[in-house]
């Protein structure tokens, strides 16, 4: 039997670290709302799309042959990372909202409690569990500290560095005067000429993309060794615990 508990009825601290109070079996706790899963989902293909697409554009294909009216290959493919690159940042943009409006768990990607020594104590604990150096790794309703701030690094702060500077690329073609321009015509003068931009803009991707292979990895990893799911978890919205031991 399996009990269903309200994640938002725990403490936050408790929902943060060590999450289940005295069980007598093995408890299931609802965590992910159902926008935060569908923006999980929705954000990695954008992101696979917008990678696949970036990489061509910054290294184009050889010229097609024939008419040059009959081929627009990498018109499509600009187009498709510009549509990719509108849903990624409107995705965020929700995703930034459900974080006020969503349960505690929505709220991790953007805050961080740093000022918390038992926090700063988990994130040192899984730093040494993810390296082997822990025998035993401990139970948490949301992302665990770690996860925590990688998340924030990787993602809140590094799908905004890739807006800002896409839409300031993205500016340049739509012209000044453009809504674009006026609200990220700023950045190429900032960071010297277009040129740079465009390397800034392609490093990200990489940061990203070594982010989201470890994050796999981690997810997967996890899923085996840890006790708790993980994988699952952000497909239903629940995290099962899979032995009694609230510790």
């Amino acid at each position: 039997m399996t009990d269903i508990v309200d994640a938002e009825s725990l403490s936050p601290k408790r929902a943060q670290a060590h999450a289940l109070p005295g069980a007598t079996h093995q408890t299931s706790v609802y965590v992910y709302e159902a926008p935060v899963r569908l923006w999980h989902w929705i954000n990695a293909a954008a992101i696979l799309v917008l990678a696949l697409t970036g990489f061509f554009i910054g290294r184009p294909l050889p010229t097609m042959p024939g008419e040059a009216s009959a081929n627009f290959l990498m018109g499509y493919i600009r187009f498709t990372h510009f549509t990719a690159g509108y849903i990624l940042a409107i995705g965020f943009l929700f995703r930034f909202y459900w974080s006020f409006v969503g349960n505690f768990h929505a709220k991790q990607l953007f805050r961080l409690p740093l000022n918390d020594p038992e926090w700063r104590k988990e994130v040192l604990f899984e730093l040494r569990w993810y390296l082997f150096l822990e025998k035993r790794p401990k139970k948490y309703v949301g992302h665990n500290p770690l996860a925590q701030v990688a998340m924030f690094i990787f993602m809140t702060l590094g799908l905004t560095f890739m807006i800002v500077t896409g839409f300031a690329l993205y500016a340049e073609g739509s012209q000044r005067g453009s809504w674009q321009d006026m609200l990220f015509g700023w950045v190429i003068p900032l960071v010297g000429q277009s040129y740079d931009v465009h390397t800034l803009h392609r490093l990200g991707m990489w940061f990203i993309l070594t982010f989201i292979i470890i994050h796999i990895y981690v997810a997967i990893r996890e899923d085996i060794m840890s006790r708790q799911s993980i994988v699952s978890t952000m497909i239903s919205g629940d995290r099962t615990f899979k032995d009694d031991d609230p510790d």
